[in-house]
């Protein structure tokens, strides 16, 4: 049956993965590759095919705005960004730059990850949420931004937020041994839409009950300091999330971590894809991690 993005782990489910190393066939993992690790993500790879052998089922999920950016650049169709009221800034995607977007993902990044996995051996599937109409979203309404240094009514924006996960193909996938490598687009109400990969991401693993979300980037995790990469918090408890404690694109993956962990996902975390074994090492306590209780609240220093 159909699951919903915003519903909670349904009963019934696998019981939580321990937090140790070694997995189980009930383990369940959604990793998120970050789009700017490029070349790292062998080292995810690896880590991916050590949890296949073990047994674990796992669902890779990656976005690609730098090749979108560098497709755009080559086919002459500079990246544009809005930016709204409140000061977020957003990719400006319109019937142009979505076709750069899909060449970006669906033609470079998709092909590579797939490949590095069937080459370590493990039996990867290409997918992205148009196929069987497994993830499909909402598109944003018409909305004031400033573009270019002009501020006006946005209109054409191709982009969405996710509404619905049907887990049929990706269920289907699983039982059969495969590793589904999932990316946006979106199917929304006319075509494909953009959506962002870690509120993507946090969909799917809500979805599928998925018993780790691991999030991926070329940070080692939220810091304190963004100027000290040591400066890593430990642990974000999400019943009493700010969001201050970041700028930027980490604001999203805090949010959609936050989203995953209160609606069931046991084990969240955000943590480093550069260093060896990136997987494992989240597994195994690097990074930071989305608590239900018993942090401390954190704020930036």
């Amino acid at each position: 049956m159909p699951s919903s993005a915003s519903t909670s782990r349904p009963a019934g489910t696998r019981p939580a993965a321990s937090s140790s190393r070694a997995c189980t066939r009930s383990d369940r993992h959604v990793i998120k590759l970050g789009g700017a690790l490029a070349g790292d993500i062998t080292r995810a790879c690896d880590d991916i095919r050590t949890l296949v052998s073990r047994g674990a089922e796992v669902v890779v999920v990656h976005g690609g705005g730098a090749a979108a950016d560098q497709v755009a650049e080559e086919l002459g169709r500079p990246t544009r960004y809005l930016t709204a009221r409140d000061g977020r800034r957003s990719r400006y995607t319109d019937a142009a730059a979505l076709d750069a977007l899909l060449l970006g993902i669906l033609g470079r990044v998709k092909p590579a990850v797939v490949r590095a996995l069937v080459d370590r051996g493990v039996p990867a599937v290409g997918l992205s949420g148009l196929d069987g109409a497994m993830v499909t979203a909402a598109r944003n309404r018409p909305a004031r931004a400033t573009v270019d240094g002009v501020d006006m009514i946005v209109r054409d924006d191709l982009s969405g937020r996710v509404s619905k996960v049907d887990t049929t193909l990706p269920h289907a996938l699983l039982g059969a041994g495969f590793v589904p490598v999932v990316s946006p687009p979106a199917l929304g109400p006319d075509g494909p839409l953009n959506v962002d990969a870690d509120r993507f991401a946090a969909a799917l693993a809500i979805a599928l009950g998925a018993d780790w979300l691991v999030v991926l980037s070329n940070v080692p995790g939220l810091l304190r300091d963004v100027d000290d990469p040591t400066s890593v918090v430990p642990a974000v408890p999400v019943d009493d999330l700010d969001l201050t404690v970041a700028a930027g694109r980490m604001k999203v993956k805090l949010q959609a971590a936050a989203d995953a962990r209160r609606a069931g996902v046991d084990n969240v975390v955000l943590s480093d894809g550069r260093v060896d074994s990136p997987v494992l090492a989240a597994l195994g306590g690097a990074g930071t991690r989305f608590t239900a209780v018993g942090a401390h609240h954190v704020r930036a220093s």
